[in-house]
């Protein structure tokens, strides 16, 4: 297989948006409107093989550009057990510094038409609970049981509701909504997975790495003064404190085995998006040699304990006992590597799972159980946070 990658300029006049590339079918993997988009499959892989994948590729790039030789973009299931990569028939990109490109199958049309925008009936909605709400309280509890007596640290326990469309759900919509919400998360589309994640992972660019893990959470009212006050009073919370402090020291005891130099910021900020508030931490630092590929980085990092738990197996095997639904995609990881072994993966949350029709939608929130924790607490943090995807999908 051959690619061939030129300047945008050379398809287009105009400034390509990348949400139209991806519209409703495509894929879609962009953080303040720099990314990828693609439209068709040229080939599809379980992402175990995806560091492997580029050795038979050729790419003719007169771009030169991190990503501009062949990207895939893909997605890592939170069990580890299932994932999987595409590369598009052609890439739309946006790089950091301004530079646009296409990449494409040699052979294929390059069309970067805009979708026509259907008229169709306003839809009605109507939600449900996925998991009983009576088994997620029973499960917060059990998990802040076995917290205090000392057999894990901590484990994330989520939940789930179901919204029902009378006409199919518009993924290129949704897309635009949330960047009008959600523009400096990770938003992404690939495969009836649609969201904005906030959670970077991990990420590689030659020899950098960096990561920003989030645990801990206050929510938004759109009040500054009581944001302002949220905020100081997530800070001052030993519960998150304690919640944020076991994610960070998992990620960069992961990392540090692959690193010549590794640092993270001395105290977690506040990382704001559009309903709720995060303690976050930035890591970053210098991979040694051999570098490792992005892909093996984000095996190793997921699930961390800010989806997962901490000891992780014990943690894990809690919440299949406890948890009372399957979590699929969510709270895995989405994103794009290329074929140096360079990428950017973001954890899979604030999302939904659209069925093959497009008229119902799956979304997933859950919260980090610690010993302090209380249900009923637990349960309206999951409510505020299954408010970003829920008004992006049900509003006009």
């Amino acid at each position: 297989m051959r690619l061939i990658t030129r300047p945008l300029r050379e398809f287009t006049d105009g400034n390509v948006d990348l949400n139209d590339i991806a519209g409703d079918d495509g894929v879609l993997f962009v953080r303040d409107g720099v990314g990828f988009a693609g439209r068709g499959v040229a080939a599809r892989l379980p992402l175990t093989e995806a560091p492997d994948f580029f050795s038979t590729v050729t790419c003719d790039d007169t771009v030169a550009r991190l990503g501009s030789d062949g990207v895939l973009v893909g997605w890592h299931s939170f069990d580890g057990k299932s994932g999987e990569a595409i590369l598009p028939e052609v890439v739309v990109a946006k790089s950091h510094d301004g530079t646009a490109w296409v990449t494409h199958v040699e052979g294929c049309a390059v069309d970067l038409t805009p979708p026509v925008q259907e008229t169709v009936r306003q839809p009605h909605f109507t939600v449900r609970p996925g998991v009983d709400i009576a088994t997620y309280l029973t499960a917060v509890a059990a998990i802040r049981d076995a917290v205090q007596r000392g057999e894990i640290t901590k484990a994330v326990v989520a939940r789930d509701v179901m919204v029902e469309s009378s006409e199919p759900i518009s993924v290129h919509a949704l897309l635009r909504r949330l960047r009008a919400s959600f523009g400096s998360s990770y938003r992404y589309s690939i495969e009836g997975l649609v969201g904005a994640s906030p959670e970077l992972l991990v990420a590689r660019a030659g020899d950098d790495v960096s990561s920003n893990p989030l645990a801990g959470t206050t929510p938004r009212t759109g009040d500054p003064a009581t944001d302002a006050r949220l905020a100081a009073e997530l800070r001052a919370s030993e519960k998150n404190q304690v919640e944020h402090r076991v994610v960070i020291d998992m990620v960069h005891d992961t990392l540090l085995p692959w690193c010549s130099y590794l640092d993270w910021q001395p105290e977690p900020e506040v990382v704001a998006v559009a309903n709720v508030q995060h303690l976050g931490t930035r890591i970053e630092g210098k991979l040694s040699q051999p570098l490792p590929h992005v892909v093996h980085m984000m095996h190793a990092l997921s699930p961390t304990p800010a989806l997962g738990g901490y000891p992780r197996e014990a943690a894990l095997a809690l919440l299949t006992r406890y948890e009372g639904f399957s979590r699929g995609r969510y709270g895995g990881s989405v994103g794009w590597c290329d074929r140096h072994g360079n990428g950017t993966w973001a954890v899979t949350i604030r999302c939904a799972e659209l069925s093959g029709d497009r008229r119902s939608a799956r979304l997933f929130a859950g919260g980090g159980i610690v010993a302090q924790s209380d249900p009923q607490a637990e349960f309206a943090e999951t409510q505020a946070k299954f408010q970003a995807m829920l008004a992006a999908i049900v509003r006009p």
